[in-house]
C-alpha cells in the first residue's frame, strides 16, 4: 500500500519561511518522479514545484527564486523549502508521485493528504 505524508505546515507571516516534508512507502521512491500541487481557497490546484528521479527541476512562476524542492531518494523524502512567503501562497500543499514528469496532476498516481500552509498578511 502506498502512503505519501506530508508534513511541515503550518502559520506564519508574510517575509517567513517554512519547510514541508513528504514521506512515501510502499513504492520504489527512487523511480518516481514527485511534485507538490497546492490548492488554495476558491482556487484551482496548480502545481507548485517537481522533481524527476535524478533531481532536475521545475517551477511554478509564482514561486521562482522563492521556493526549492529536493529529494532525498536513501530516505525517500521530498521537501520544499519555502522562503519570502506571501499571502498568496496560503493553500492546501500536497506531494505527489508519477512516472510522468508532468505538469498535469491527473498523470500523477499518488497523493499525500495535504498539509495547510497559512501565510498571514
Amino acid at each position: 500500500q502506498v502512503q505519501l505524508v506530508e508534513s511541515g505546515g503550518g502559520l506564519v507571516k508574510e517575509g517567513g519561511s517554512l519547510r514541508l516534508s513528504c514521506g512515501a512507502s510502499g513504492l520504489t521512491f527512487s523511480d518516481f518522479h514527485m511534485a507538490w500541487f497546492r490548492q488554495g481557497p476558491g482556487k484551482e490546484r496548480e502545481l507548485v514545484a517537481a522533481i524527476t528521479w535524478r533531481g532536475i527541476t521545475h517551477y511554478a512562476d509564482s514561486v521562482k527564486g522563492r521556493f526549492t524542492i529536493s529529494r532525498d531518494n536513501a530516505k525517500s523524502t521530498v521537501y520544499l523549502q519555502m522562503n519570502s512567503l506571501k499571502f498568496e501562497d496560503t493553500a492546501v500543499y500536497h506531494c505527489a508521485a508519477g512516472q510522468l514528469f508532468t505538469k498535469v496532476s491527473e498523470q500523477y498516481a499518488y497523493w499525500g493528504q495535504g498539509t495547510q500552509v497559512t501565510v498571514s498578511s
